[in-house]
């Protein structure tokens, strides 16, 4: 009889960053917004892996929150009410951002500035900035933890939630758990499609655990 392993999660700590960062390059290296950002087969996991370090030691670790399976199989990075982490880098973060994306800076700060002006900031809420797990674990539940973890707060304390899905496969995945789109986005210069997603607190959903 075959063992099923419950999938646990956790805050994460400095400690998982190399863990998160290289779980993330893995499975966003087919995304459209990171082909968009970096086009290059041969390059891309590394320039992703540069990409999502600034994000999680420069951002998230200090003001978002860290979410990983306790295998290091996904991780989630959120950021809460009041904690502006969306859109555009803070300019602490800027320098390794041009570094990493070079000619591209242009490109992908005027894609970033167009996902800010479309960011809702009333009311406040919690905000998915990225949701990944490796892509051979992909199924095994541990995307749906990584997002309940969140949204069961956000229904104790009556706050909603938003994301951008930058894959059309992925709404239904998101809609299980109570989010809705409101706009698809095109980014600038050709740029692939992003789906904005609302959820109210305290919806009623199925929580399957699958991913």
């Amino acid at each position: 009889m075959a063992v099923i392993k419950l999938v646990d999660v956790r805050i994460a700590n400095k400690g998982d960053v190399k863990a998160i960062v290289d779980t993330f390059a893995k499975a966003f290296y087919d995304d459209p917004v990171a082909i968009y950002y970096f086009p290059s087969d041969e390059t891309r996991e590394k320039d992703l892996k540069r990409f999502f370090g600034i994000q999680v030691r420069g951002l998230y670790l200090r003001r978002g929150e860290c979410y990983i399976e306790e295998d290091g199989r996904g991780a989630s990075l959120w950021a809460a009410p009041g904690v502006k982490l969306s859109g555009l880098i803070p300019a602490i973060s800027l320098a390794p951002l041009i570094f990493t994306l070079r000619t591209r800076t242009p490109k992908a700060l005027r894609a970033l500035a167009s996902l800010e002006k479309e960011h809702p900031h009333f009311p406040e809420h919690y905000y998915l900035a990225t949701l990944g797990t490796l892509p051979e674990s992909q199924g095994s539940g541990i995307g749906s933890r990584l997002i309940e973890e969140v949204l069961a707060k956000c229904d104790r304390d009556g706050i909603p939630a938003y994301l951008e899905s930058s894959k059309e496969k992925n709404v239904p995945f998101y809609a299980r758990f109570g989010f809705k789109v409101t706009k698809e986005v095109k980014l600038p210069y050709n740029g692939p499609s992003l789906w904005l997603m609302w959820r109210d607190a305290a919806v009623d959903t199925e929580m399957h655990y699958k991913d």
